[in-house]
């Protein structure tokens, strides 16, 4: 169930809905948009990777399930207003893994990932930015099967192994740059950056959910049962999630170097050139706050997947023609 619509006070959802069966949509997901479009899931990110999350005490995420639950159960206490529930939603799904039920740790969430990309990037450590580009992927993937202490560290040391070679070598082409010619150089500079990033951040997701394809991960019918563990399944979430990490970074390459070429003209800077790496890092952090929602929300969380694409014993096990996999972030 989904509400396109600003709620308000004692309407529909906490004053006609909580003993319904639509409680449950509410429970095991609702989205403040509609996740069939990209408008919507875009929407839908920004409210869910809003920094402010991250101060959320223990005690208020506790009151936010404890209302969701109450929600559920049809058991609202008087005068719970709609727009408390959105919010007690809110909190839940950036802080609760939808699979395990568990609290993400902080510095992998989606709402920490600008915050501490931001540390990242002042660091300039390759290693530290795709450690935690390992661990965000990690903390974000479809957990319906457990993953052995053995294949998270492997994955681990295979991730940011690839991701910081592709990295390194990326700078050495550049330094090598300087002794070809005006033309090849200028394409290296410009052109090179963007494909070594973004591999690297195929690597970095392929290796540290790797466990999925060869496990598989659930697939749920309409009434939210789950018909069986499908790696085909996998192998699309894996993909869909690769491809936002290709789209993550394009922002970045594109818009910072023309936003910067328009501020240095300001008389500000002309005349403050030291302000110019402190200005350049927030343009960064603020382009990348964009490029974050935007990428994320190009395909919904929980995907929908034809049966008759999957294992023919998980299509045979159900009547349901469209299944979903909660696809990870």
């Amino acid at each position: 169930m989904v509400l396109n619509r600003k709620p308000k006070a004692q309407s529909g959802i906490s004053a006609n809905l909580a003993a319904s069966a639509a409680s449950d949509c509410l429970f095991n997901g609702m989205c403040f948009s509609s996740q069939s479009s990209f408008l919507g899931r875009f929407r839908h990110f920004v409210d869910i990777i809003d920094p402010r999350t991250l101060f959320i005490s223990e005690t208020r995420l506790k009151e936010c399930v404890a209302l969701l639950d109450h929600f559920k159960h049809g058991t609202l206490p008087p005068g719970t207003t709609d727009q408390q529930l959105w919010e007690a939603q809110k909190v839940k799904q950036a802080i609760i893994h939808p699979d395990t039920g568990q609290k993400i740790f902080m510095p992998f969430r989606m709402s920490g990932t600008d915050t501490f990309y931001y540390c990242v990037l002042l660091s300039v450590l390759q290693w530290l930015n795709q450690s935690h580009n390992a661990c965000v992927n990690y903390a974000n993937r479809n957990a319906t099967k457990p993953t052995p202490t053995s294949r998270f560290i492997q994955g681990y040391l295979g991730a940011v192994t690839s991701a910081v070679s592709i990295a390194v070598g990326l700078n050495v082409l550049i330094e090598k740059s300087r002794t070809f010619n005006p033309a090849t150089r200028l394409i290296i500079q410009r052109f090179v950056p963007f494909p070594a990033v973004a591999s690297a951040n195929i690597c970095n997701v392929a290796l540290m959910r790797h466990n999925e394809l060869s496990e598989g991960i659930d697939v749920l019918d309409s009434n939210g049962n789950v018909v069986g563990s499908s790696r085909i399944a996998a192998k699309h979430a894996l993909m869909e999630t690769a491809f936002t990490r290709v789209v993550l970074p394009l922002p970045i390459f594109v818009l910072p170097p023309i936003i910067m070429a328009f501020l240095e003209k300001r008389p500000l800077l002309q005349a403050h050139r030291w302000l110019m790496l402190p200005v350049h890092s927030l343009v960064c952090l603020a382009v990348f706050g964009l490029s974050l929602p935007l990428a994320i929300s190009l395909f919904p969380q929980m995907s929908e997947i034809q049966a008759s694409h999957l294992e023919p014993e998980i299509a045979m096990a159900t009547d349901c023609k469209v299944l979903t996999y909660n696809k990870g972030l």
